[in-house]
């Protein structure tokens, strides 16, 4: 493109360049999601209509983005880890986070119809993002197993709190009644008030969703002799695995290599 007079408006974009040589993480979450999930009649106090969709577009995201090594998501957040060697639009903030939040909200209403197929979208889902950089490997792990330690945290009060209101209490009496409470006194309260035992409740409510690149074959053609071309892909799969102990990452060490 030809030179102008006016071209020296570029020098009042701010350089924005993350850190090299660090992780990067892109968390976006919902905006307004509580009153989101009611207009919306979301089954309480989980949707695994909800988690789908949210997945889905997380892995939408990941076959677009070849540089994120693995995603975490839980409720209506999701935590994407860009390799610490990217130079994806030269590491810069604004261009990553825009483009994997609008990657992840058009997709939330691409997909909406699969997995509400009876609930019309009655309103425009809105989510926010952030870059964050990690530069050891340890606090990568730390910050993942942060986000999961808050998904049990969040998903046990959720199920005491719901579990009350069904039974006839108010919601300000559900939360007087579990304010201040620990984990022992959740679990005994399920147990023995609602027969509910909170360890064998699905996984991907307790654990939140992790998202891998698993390596699969697929037949892209077929010689004359009818012979199967394959091709091998890294297709994001999802699992709900405890990320917080060692036997994970033991199991996995491509994440971090």
């Amino acid at each position: 493109m030809a030179k102008s007079r006016f071209e020296y408006v570029k020098h009042f974009e701010a350089d924005d360049r993350l850190l090299p040589h660090c992780w990067i993480v892109v968390r976006v979450d919902g905006k307004g999601f509580t009153s989101f999930a009611e207009e919306h009649a979301f089954e309480k106090p989980n949707d695994v209509r909800a988690l789908g969709l949210m997945d889905k577009c997380a892995r939408e995201v990941m076959q677009v983005f070849d540089d994120i090594r693995l995603a975490y998501g839980e409720s209506d957040e999701y935590s994407f880890v860009f390799s610490k060697t990217s130079i994806l639009y030269g590491r810069r903030s604004s261009k990553l986070v825009s483009l994997v939040t609008s990657c992840f909200t058009s997709s939330y209403v691409r997909f909406w119809a699969q997995f509400f197929p009876e609930t019309e979208l009655r309103r425009t889902p809105i989510f926010d993002g952030r870059a964050v950089c990690y530069p050891t490997d340890a606090i990568l792990r730390d910050y993942l197993a942060w986000r999961q330690a808050d998904t049990h945290i969040n998903n046990q009060y959720n199920t005491c709190f719901w579990a009350l209101v069904k039974s006839g209490k108010s919601r300000a009496e559900a939360n007087q009644a579990l304010q201040g409470t620990q984990t022992a006194f959740k679990n005994e309260l399920l147990y023995t008030t609602f027969g509910i035992n909170y360890s064998t409740l699905p996984a991907i409510f307790r654990k939140g969703s992790v998202i891998l690149r698993t390596k699969s074959s697929r037949v892209v053609d077929h010689l004359v002799d009818g012979t199967p071309v394959e091709q091998e892909t890294n297709a994001p799969t999802v699992c709900h695995d405890d990320i917080i102990s060692n036997s994970f990452w033991d199991q996995h060490p491509e994440l971090l290599a």
